[in-house]
């Protein structure tokens, strides 16, 4: 099954979150907070603006992106899960 965004929408796969800390502590789940980052999956085609022409998104498949901390809806899909979010939830693109 594949997902594929509308408009102004990317999916994202968020990064695994850290397991010890720089001390060498593991972290239990409870402790352990979601990443603000993660890969792009896929992207939607842009937002139709007001004189009938698409935005262009300025982000691609496989940009590793920061993103705000309650962005987008979570989705399961074959076993993993993703978010998809408005292209605006993204604050940066890491390089």
């Amino acid at each position: 099954m594949k997902i594929k965004p509308l408009a102004d929408k990317v999916l994202v796969e968020r990064l695994k979150a850290e397991t010890t800390t720089a001390g060498g502590i593991v972290l239990p789940e409870s402790a352990k907070e979601k990443p603000q980052r993660g890969v792009i999956v896929s992207v939607g085609p842009g937002k139709k603006l007001d004189d009938g022409s698409m935005s262009q998104m300025q982000v691609k498949k496989g940009d590793n992106v920061l993103f705000t901390s309650y962005a987008g809806t979570e989705v399961k899909l074959d076993g993993k899960e993703y978010l998809i979010m408005d292209e605006y939830d993204i604050m940066a693109v890491v390089e």
